[in-house]
């Protein structure tokens, strides 16, 4: 679903690739890239956004709310999606909310989120960020080459194009900068190309700014927050994507704002996305939002206590026993189970040895024993909220491999493990492991 693992020649794994997922995940961050190395379970999941992404491509809109506890996977699974994004041919963007980046604002806040988003718009070529530049080349050199086929003149070409987003909110400013990209590229005036390419990327201040630089009136600024990202899913669309998908996550921060007005005027931002997302007023674009369980159900500060998100996002009735749906607006990330931790952990074993089974630093009893370790330690919490788990695993690794001479049977014993402090308190079992508890591990 990811497309073709990145390999060396002799189908091992990449160091680079290696070295980004080790060094991530032992720091206790989401890889950005080799997401795929250590993907396990969440196949429902994954295909219902799978779902999601053909609307998008096919000029709909879609929104999701993943909601997991701290450490379950939110972010991962996020970032699984962009990457599966990416190989449908679709352009993404991706920031976190903090005190300084929300959806609505008066001080600047909004146009720092968007500031943020195309700094790390991605492409399937350039899938670490700022790739903005080349989306608008993209399209300029494709009007170029139409021009030059049909005997017009580029800038009509271009202008002819960019009708359509006229009759958009700050659709006329958004074509005139793309119009003074193009006498910038046609002209060799880089500074022309690259304030049109800061405009683009929200960047200006003030109106003053812009206007002296290129001639436009407008900003991106907080009120047009939203219908600026609009613009740029048809103009992606234009350059010859399939869509953009914007990634936030994080939001757990707007339930943090203490004002009751200011955080009441992110969720009216939000209802309007979620809105537009099931009325068809937006094409080509997704939205998913990443944020805990407290920030979706809380009836005092969260999602749940604005009314009109309250309904929207409400889940499906008949969806208990175990029934789960995936259809609606909010996908609950399911616990992984202790299977799931093994294969995780089998291939978190293969990417340290960067895919050379006979590098493998333990065996599959050393796993066994490790997830026994683990549930003495923390109990259920485990494979629940596995960041610890993973960051004690991947340290046990590095030792190892630091000292060859150690036994990992005199190891694992003294690996230090603790719930993970932004999880919620779980029982703790404390004693040795005996046999039959071991056992229970095996598949």
């Amino acid at each position: 679903m990811t497309g073709p693992t990145p390999l060396a020649a002799d189908g091992r794994i990449r160091q680079r690739e290696r070295d980004a997922v080790v060094q991530s995940l032992r720091a206790g961050v989401v890889p950005r890239v080799g997401q795929q190395h250590i993907q396990v379970g969440r196949v429902a999941e994954v295909r219902a956004t799978l779902v999601d992404l053909a609307r998008i491509a096919d000029g709909g809109a879609s929104s999701r709310f993943v909601i997991g506890e701290y450490g379950s996977g939110k972010t991962f699974f996020l970032h699984l999606i962009r990457s599966i994004a990416l190989e449908k041919r679709m352009v993404t963007v991706h920031a976190d909310l903090s005190p300084d980046r929300r959806l609505h604002g008066g001080s600047g806040q909004a146009r720092s989120l968007y500031a943020e988003l195309m700094h790390n718009l991605s492409t399937r070529a350039r899938p670490d960020g700022r790739a903005l530049a080349s989306v608008v080349e993209r399209f300029v050199t494709q009007a170029l080459t139409k021009a030059r086929a049909t005997g017009k003149d580029p800038q009509a070409v271009i202008r002819s194009r960019l009708d359509s987003l006229a009759e958009m909110t700050g659709g006329y400013d958004f074509a005139e900068v793309i119009g003074r990209y193009w006498q910038g590229y046609d002209g060799g005036n880089e500074q022309l190309r690259a304030d049109a390419t800061r405009w683009l990327r929200g960047e200006f201040a003030t109106r003053a700014d812009a206007r002296a630089a290129l001639g436009v009136r407008a900003i991106v600024d907080d009120a047009t927050f939203y219908d600026h990202l609009k613009l740029m899913s048809q103009f992606v669309r234009m350059a010859g994507y399939d869509g953009l998908l914007v990634c936030l996550d994080e939001m757990v921060n707007i339930s943090k704002v203490t004002n009751a007005q200011a955080r009441n005027a992110n969720y009216e931002q939000l209802l309007r996305m979620v809105n537009d997302s099931l009325q068809g007023g937006a094409a080509h674009l997704g939205l998913l939002f990443g944020g805990t369980p407290d920030f979706l159900l809380d009836t005092r500060r969260g999602l749940y206590s604005y009314p009109a998100l309250a309904s929207r996002l409400a889940e499906n009735r008949f969806a208990a026993d175990g029934l789960v749906d995936h259809s609606g607006p909010v996908m609950r990330l399911g616990n992984l189970s202790p299977e799931d931790l093994y294969v995780l952990l089998t291939k978190l074993r293969h990417v340290y040895a960067a895919g050379d089974p006979s590098a493998y630093l333990v065996p599959d009893d050393a796993l066994t024993a490790y997830m026994g370790h683990c549930a003495a330690r923390i109990g259920d919490a485990y494979f629940r909220t596995p960041r610890e788990t993973i960051k004690g695993f991947l340290d046990l690794l590095a030792l190892l491999d630091q000292n060859p001479d150690l036994d990992w049977r005199t190891v694992i014993g003294t690996v230090r493990l603790a719930p993970d402090p932004d999880s919620p308190a779980t029982g703790t079992v404390s004693g040795p492991v005996d046999d039959d508890e071991l056992a229970s591990f095996r598949l």
